[in-house]
């Protein structure tokens, strides 16, 4: 492949060939540093902003309807992101794809990326990250849990470590995206199906009556619950498993129905989204949302979070 034109390499990133998008910018790297360093001089904010451009190259190629003027592409991203750090002068989110000007109606960060070998790219390199710092990306990019302080409120964190851990996720995919584009990796769409027809076979158990065998055989015994408002099992209340059946026991015999609207898995983590349905005689009677946010080791649940995002305003 490194002897392909970058018109071959550009149409096969469009097609969703994470690998020639990673030999085209190898190929330009040279020129889109040299922009960064003419804007930004020496020091951290030249390389972070040939990261930042990398990343929305992921999600831009294709935009770019003259497969032959891919370097001088690269370098107007580099460009505008330079600028756009130069005319920053909060703290963030100048690091952020929304922040680069792009058009609002466009698709969601999952659909940019849904495409072939290039989705599954992303979600390699994503499970090549720390937990908490592939959490607080997954949230940002793949969930409707995607404000900095819903974040931080979810992870427990300081929303200045929430900018921090998002930082270092782009530096990180950047960096994976030119060492390992070439590489053969799972089919990710595969693995989210099944994880999201595990959520939706949960749910339909509770509605049997049947939740606490689903949890019993998916979840540790020593798994942690914590509740939407912090609550956990107390002194001689049982374990996590325990006061998560009685919690969705307690929700069903009020009429409560759950329905999941969005699944995001990872190797380790994985995030329901699901719609709360309120009972007809009491339609305020739950937020309309929540999420499970789910830690597993070996497949299993080791400490399940519940959270009820905030409706955008």
């Amino acid at each position: 492949m490194l002897t392909e034109s970058d018109v071959e390499l550009v149409l096969a990133a469009q097609s969703g060939d994470a690998a020639g998008l990673g030999v085209l910018l190898s190929r330009h790297m040279a020129g889109m540093q040299a922009v960064a360093l003419s804007l930004l001089g020496y020091g951290p904010d030249a390389e972070d902003a040939v990261q930042d451009a990398m990343l929305v190259a992921v999600r831009r190629i294709g935009d770019l309807r003259d497969p032959a003027a891919a370097g001088p592409w690269l370098r107007t991203v580099v460009r505008n992101v330079c600028r756009m750090r130069l005319r920053e002068s909060r703290a963030l989110p100048y690091g952020d794809m929304e922040a680069l000007g792009l058009p609002s109606a466009e698709p969601t960060q999952e659909e940019l990326l849904d495409g072939g070998s290039m989705r599954d790219w992303v979600w390699h390199a994503l499970g090549e990250l720390s937990e908490p710092i592939r959490l607080v990306a997954l949230l940002r990019y793949f969930s409707d849990v995607s404000s900095y302080d819903q974040i931080a409120e979810l992870c427990g964190v300081p929303v200045g470590t929430v900018r921090s851990r998002l930082n270092q996720a782009r530096a990180k995919l950047a960096d994976a995206l030119r060492a390992t584009a070439d590489l053969a990796h799972d089919d990710s769409a595969s693995f989210t199906r099944a994880r999201r027809q595990e959520a939706e076979e949960m749910m339909a158990a509770a509605q049997r009556g049947a939740f606490a065998d689903v949890v019993k055989e998916q979840w540790w015994p020593e798994a942690e619950f914590v509740g939407p408002n912090g609550e956990r099992p107390g002194p001689g209340g049982g374990s996590g498993r325990d006061f998560a059946v009685w919690a969705m026991d307690f929700d069903l015999s009020n009429g409560v129905r759950q329905r999941i609207s969005n699944v995001v898995a990872g190797r380790d983590l994985t995030i329901w989204e699901a719609e709360l349905i309120s009972p007809p005689d009491n339609p305020d009677h739950c937020p309309p949302g929540v999420v499970w946010l789910h830690g597993l080791r070996e497949g299993r649940v080791r400490r399940l979070r519940l959270f009820h995002p905030r409706p955008a305003l």
